[in-house]
């Protein structure tokens, strides 16, 4: 292990690595902090850079972009109430307040320091974690992985905002279209209707670039809200935080582990981890009728366990090859497109390449904090931006990362039937995410349940005669019945309290 860490610093630590991740970290931040745009739709605009770079460099590269766009999301939160990412969002109750009380020095200094100390412990854990759990998943087989990602993927659905119906329809969705093309194991093709050009299937850039970054900057630039009030904020400069932070050990011991856990879960992520330990910190506070008010305690617990979360999501997606969220399904989907296998057997057969990733992304967390420290007076600058230079040109970079992909123009139009795709699913309130964990897994979950009813004397019921396998069928089959019986527990239960009346 000791080897590998070395030859990890090896490989960041040349003029080239410092230089692409320091401009990778600076390039996801500013994405990060435009509402509308995220790390997400930052790493989705890089990835066909990276077709040409050695898989070292690609990785620290999208990894120092991947913990920019994170970092980045609390600058519109604080300075204009408009969070710059969805991990952001509760920052705004007291970050904001701050700002109008003539603090955004304060608050601007205090999330930047609990980025950090939520990115870079977070990643340290996550290194020895996926150690530990490799091991314990190189001995799992066919069944216990199509058990897996079924359990990740019905996670998803279950924890999908709004209707579980519509999550179940977005899962849906993404299988069928990761079932386009030559069927893996037999090479049968499906769903071609006799074009070549579906014979491949749909890649995952076209699908990330229409689904996801075409349909967002249409509704963003569609929307009314923009940040031209941020050119009226003064920052003077760095505040030290250390008195602040002295005062919130606590708090911030309590969000991290909060972000950390939460992250591990799929489907969950820094948009609900900040959530959480913004109401944990609330109610464990002795000063509660503070918050929402600009109380420093409030842009700490988000900021911290929204960071918290990237060493979370890190530990499925490394040792077990399941994606947590679209960031992460794009990291293991960059790997594929390198020609690499994503799962257990990555630390095995790729040591260097893990624990590269996981050195680039500490680095990338002080390159963040260093220039969130030393440019912070420039902050709200990034907020003053013209949308319409701006939108227009991502869309270009979107349509040319589709075509260079494939090299075909075929994909062009399939990025513009996405977008339209993206868009009626946006229209009727059905969630992305799903689509997404189901669009990567989908190859997945086929790949191993063809291979497991392969085996002789193979049937549906061996993947309840295997301990793992049995458990997470069980836990998949406990979450699609949980909200059934949580209605009708709850419906009871409220039904003998008004008897009682």
């Amino acid at each position: 292990m000791l080897v590998n860490i070395l030859s990890a610093l090896t490989n960041v630590f040349t003029p080239f690595g410092l230089l692409i991740s320091l401009l990778g970290a600076t390039y996801g931040m500013i994405l990060g902090a435009i509402p509308g745009l995220n790390a997400t739709t930052a790493l989705i605009l890089i990835l066909p850079v990276t077709y040409a770079m050695k898989t070292i460099h690609a990785y620290i590269l999208l990894m120092a972009v991947w913990i920019g766009g994170i970092s980045g999301g609390y600058i519109g939160s604080i300075l204009v109430g408009i969070p710059g990412t969805i991990g952001s969002v509760a920052t705004v109750y007291d970050g904001y307040e701050m700002t109008k009380k003539g603090e955004s020095g304060r608050a601007l200094s205090a999330a930047a320091v609990a980025n950090f100390l939520g990115t870079v412990p977070s990643l340290i854990i996550a290194m020895f974690a996926c150690k530990i759990i490799s091991q314990f998943a190189v001995g799992l087989g066919a069944w216990e992985y199509f058990s897996l990602c079924m359990c990740a993927m019905v996670l998803v659905v279950t924890l999908s905002k709004g209707n579980f119906f519509k999550g179940m329809i977005s899962t849906g969705l993404g299988l069928l279209l990761a079932e386009v093309g030559f069927a893996p194991v037999c090479a049968t093709p499906r769903f071609t209707f006799g074009h070549y050009e579906l014979a491949g299937g749909f890649t995952l850039v076209c699908v990330m670039m229409g689904l996801f970054a075409g349909r967002v900057i249409i509704l963003e630039y569609a929307r009314e809200e923009r940040t031209g009030e941020a050119k009226k904020i003064k920052v003077t400069g760095f505040d030290n935080p250390l008195k602040d932070y002295k005062s919130n050990i606590k708090n911030t011991l309590r969000s991290f582990f909060i972000g950390l856990w939460i992250g591990f879960l799929p489907g969950m992520g820094s948009a609900l981890s900040n959530v959480v330990a913004y109401a944990q910190e609330q109610s464990a506070s002795k000063h509660p009728e503070e918050f929402g008010h600009g109380c420093v305690d409030g842009v700490i617990a988000p900021e911290v366990a929204n960071n918290a979360s990237v060493g979370g999501a890190l530990i499925p997606a490394i040792s077990l090859g399941i994606p947590g969220d679209g960031a992460t399904a794009l990291l293991l989907g960059a790997l594929i497109l390198h020609g690499i296998d994503a799962g257990p057997l990555l630390m095995a057969k790729e040591p260097e390449l893990v624990y590269t990733i996981f050195v680039c992304g500490i680095l990338a967390g002080i390159f963040v904090l260093a220039v969130q420290i030393l440019g912070i007076k420039g902050l709200p600058m990034l907020l003053n931006i013209p949308y319409h230079w701006l939108y227009p040109a991502i869309v270009i970079f979107c349509f040319i990362g589709s075509y260079v992909s494939s090299a075909n123009t075929f994909t062009l139009f399939a990025t513009l039937g996405l977008t339209l795709l993206g868009l009626w699913m946006s229209y009727a309130g059905i969630p992305a995410s799903p689509f997404c964990l189901a669009f990567v897994l989908g190859y997945m979950v086929e790949t191993n349940f063809r291979r497991a009813m392969s085996y002789r004397n193979a049937t549906i019921l061996t993947f309840f005669t295997r301990p793992v396998s049995c458990i997470l069928l069980i836990v998949a089959f406990a979450s699609l019945a949980w909200p059934y019986i949580r209605e009708h527990f709850f419906a009871g239960k409220n039904l003998a309290a008004e008897d009682e009346d």
